[in-house]
Order: C-alpha cells, then structure tokens, then sequence
C-alpha cells in the first residue's frame, strides 16, 4: 500500500512550474489589454495603420501567439543542446548585429537602425541577443572555470567581447540594449567566481565609462538633462517624461478605469511600447501598477528559484543561465519602471511581457520556456528519472 501511494503521489505531482507558467501568461494578458488600450488613438489616427484601431492588438495577438508556438517547441530541446549551441548562437547574433547596420537590410525608425526587414515583419536582433548572452557567459564560465578569477584568461576575454557587442549597439544606437547586455554578462562572470579585485576595479570602471558614454553623444546628454528638471523644457527635452508623471498624478490609488486614459490621446509618445507601464498607471492606478511589479518580481525570484534546485542537481549550466533569465528580466524590468516612473533618464527599453514589439515578445517568451524546461529537468533529477 505505502508503495502504490507513493507512486500515485509522484504521478500526480505536476511536471512543470505551473505557478511560473500562470504568472508568465498573466503578464502576457495584461499586456494585450494595455496594447490595445495605449495605441488605439494612435492606430486611429495613421495613415500606417489604416486608421484601424485594432491593428497593433492584432499583431501583437499574432506576435504571442508565434512566441507560444516557439514556446512550445523550445521546451521540448533539452538545455544541454543550448549549450552545446550557445556559441553559435552568439556568433550568429553578433553577425546579425552587424547586419542590421547596412543600408537596404536594416530598417530605420526615428534614425535608429535596430531593425533587419524581412518584408513581413521586421526583426530587431538586440532582443534576442540578450538571451544568447546568458547562455554563452553561462557556457563560457563553465569552460573557464579554472580560469575565471584571473584578469587575463578569465575577465578580459568575456569584457573584450561584449566591448564589441556594444560597440555594435551603439552604432544602431541602442544604449539600453547594449546596458542590459552588458549586465547579463556581468552578474554572470560574478556568479561565476569572479575576483574580489577584479569586481572592484569594475566597479570603479563601470561608472566612468557610462559617464563617458553619455556625454559623449549629444543626444544622451539632452536626456540626462531632461530626466533631472523635466519640467524646464515640458515641451522639448522634458517631453516624455513629464507626460509620464502627469499619466502617473492622474491614475492615484485605483486608476480612471481601462480606456479612460487622456495621455494616450496621442500626448505621451511610444505609449505601447516604451511608456505602456504609464497608461496602466493611469488607467489602474497605484495597485495596478504594484499587482505588476509583484507578478515581475514574483517572476525574477523564482528564476533564481529555479537556479538553485539546478544547483542541487549538479546542472551548473542550467543553474547559471536561469539566473541570467532572472537577471535580464529585472535589469530590464526595473529600467523601464524607473524610466516610466522619472527614477532613471529616459532609455529606449520595452516592458518584457507586457509592451508591443514582436522580436520582444518571441524572445521573451521562449526564454520563459526556458525556464520551464529547466524546472522540468530539475524534477526529473530529483526523481532520480
């Protein structure tokens, strides 16, 4: 009898982190809604859209449900095939980094270059880079793992190369991605082992070169001038973010209810995408806006969650990339809140989950799947399956 119901109790016991899949598709629901909510005067209003309301609700529909399907069959690779691939994947990534740079394969929006046109949709390779920097600093960890304290052989190699990824960022420009990345890589080489030393020479670093690379270009400037008085120019440099706040003051405790956002009358710019958290403010209020910073930190956690059950299985790897997952997320997360919320200078960072943006949305997505799959794995060897 004790044998049959233990036997019962394990097949019953499910086989996936459901609790990550649901907060994961509630994230994902409550960005359909606030897409279609934030970009409806928008769609209406241009010529792009053919004044269809509707349009960037279908498309993301269409994005979500491309990402599920991606989703689907991501879960099914084991993670040992990731990293296996993890290499070539960054190889590839930074080959399409340098694509979207040349004139005729890259598509430009508001003299940026961050997209490669593939007629039907475009693509924006800076998402999906940041998913292949936590698998190949996962996997380059590992291989150095002998080496990874030493400043030669174990910190330069890694900085060298996402020197480059950035220097390609740049170019596009796209300073937020080029952040997130380098964070990614970071927090990982830390994970890893890295020298006391070595993190404190960095953190000295670190600083004087953001420094560096906001004043050196005019356009950084002007937004770090704008986030600390956005109020002096209202109507220039302080543009977006003093809407944003405005959205934030209106919403107070509870938010005028869905659809009754002013600011989204075509005031605040990127409101889908960028500035979609400032909608929900104002639609939703404080408790809207703390139900999903809960369900993102929720989120977070349990990728790190995840990670240390990975941990007692002896899969490093997979412990080390579900922590960069975790790490992208909250890095990305806590910028687009901070920016939205006039606590950080305005970055051309999406919300994961929620904005619009399909090469978002797939990247995001099958990171989640990801993150199952590790789990997945994760009960199986403590089955000892």
């Amino acid at each position: 009898m004790i044998g049959k119901f233990s036997n019962k109790t394990t097949i019953d016991k499910p086989s996936f982190d459901q609790g990550l899949f649901w907060v994961s598709s509630i994230l994902v629901a409550i960005g359909l809604i606030m897409v279609y909510s934030s970009s409806i005067s928008f769609a209406e209003s241009s010529k792009l859209t053919k004044h269809q309301n509707y349009f960037f609700l279908v498309r993301q529909s269409i994005y979500v449900l491309l990402g599920f399907i991606g989703g689907v069959i991501t879960f099914q690779i084991p993670i040992r095939w990731w990293q296996k691939m993890s290499p070539y994947l960054f190889m590839a990534g930074m080959v399409s980094l340098i694509l979207v740079l040349i004139p005729g394969i890259s598509h430009v929006v508001n003299g940026s270059r961050r997209w490669i046109s593939l007629l039907i949709f475009n693509v924006q390779p800076s998402e999906f880079m940041k998913l292949f920097t936590a698998m190949y600093a996962s996997d380059y960890v590992l291989r150095k793992s002998k080496e990874i304290g030493s400043f030669l052989k174990g910190f330069l190699p890694m900085a060298a190369v996402i020197m480059l990824i950035g220097s390609l960022l740049l170019l596009e420009p796209d300073f937020g991605a080029f952040a997130v990345i380098s964070v990614i890589a970071i927090c990982t080489l830390i994970l890893g082992g890295i020298d006391k030393k070595i993190l404190m020479g960095l953190s000295i670093v670190a600083p004087i070169g953001m420094a560096a690379l906001i004043y050196s270009s005019d356009y950084r400037y002007q937004r770090l001038v704008g986030f600390f008085n956005p109020w002096a120019d209202p109507y220039g440099k302080g543009y977006q973010l003093s809407h944003a706040l405005i959205a934030f003051g209106r919403g107070e405790l509870f938010g005028v209810g869905l659809g009754g956002s002013v600011e989204k009358l075509l005031y605040l710019p990127e409101a889908h995408t960028d500035f979609i958290l400032a909608v929900l403010a104002e639609e939703f209020g404080f408790f809207g806006v703390l139900i999903v910073i809960g369900l993102f930190s929720w989120l977070v956690i349990r990728a790190f969650g995840i990670a240390k059950e990975a941990i007692i299985n002896e899969s490093y790897y997979s412990a080390l990339l579900s922590q960069g997952i975790g790490i992208w997320f909250g890095t990305q997360g806590i910028i687009n809140m901070g920016v939205n919320m006039g606590l950080l200078p305005t970055k051309g960072l999406t919300l994961p989950l929620l904005s619009f943006g399909g090469s978002g949305i797939l990247a995001n997505i099958i990171a989640i799947a990801i993150l199952l799959r590790i789990d997945w794995e994760n009960r199986r060897g403590l089955r000892g399956i």
